[in-house]
């Protein structure tokens, strides 16, 4: 097994069970619309709530049917296995990546086939309160985000390479 399929497996059977086993947690201990009780020391910022959300991120296309949102997972989760194939094998950034990707894609694939999604992440930043989002969503924008670095740097680093090393003057 190479490297980078280790690590997407296990990124999967952390993830995914921890995702469902939190919403779990909320479903059956916070009462739906409702928040747990806040911790002292992140009053006022930070409480676990119980949202339900048919939509997509953010609360969007609320009242589409679940079928599209199935069918448009499973067409991201095709997607990414095929760039994943491409990915080198020792590539384990890229595989963490995909990884947290495909571990939050999945999770919330699960709520969908057995129920809407659960979120329960609330933040207030003082202008405004963040839209509540779970473990799966977490996982979806460190993956992308990790991606994104990675592209960036890569990028950056085969336009210095293009440009040449930097010529040293004699004084």
């Amino acid at each position: 097994m190479s490297p980078k399929l280790r690590t997407l497996l296990i990124l999967v059977a952390v993830i995914v069970p921890l995702d469902q086993f939190t919403k779990y947690l909320v479903v059956t201990n916070v009462e739906h619309g409702g928040y747990a009780v806040p911790f002292a020391a992140l009053e006022g910022f930070f409480r676990i709530t119980h949202s339900r959300n048919p939509g997509a991120a953010l609360g969007l296309a609320q009242g589409v049917h679940v079928y599209f949102f199935v069918a448009l997972t499973l067409v991201a989760l095709g997607l990414i296995a095929s760039f994943f194939r491409r990915i080198d094998a020792a590539d384990r950034l890229s595989a963490v990546s995909l990884g947290l990707i495909v571990s939050g894609a999945m999770g919330n694939l699960l709520d969908r086939i057995v129920r809407e999604v659960i979120d329960f992440l609330q933040f207030n930043l003082g202008l405004f309160i963040f839209p509540d989002f779970n473990v799966a969503d977490s996982a979806i924008v460190i993956g992308v985000a990790l991606l994104l670095l990675e592209v960036v740097t890569q990028e950056t680093e085969a336009s210095v390479a293009a440009k040449g090393a930097p010529k040293e003057h004699d004084g």
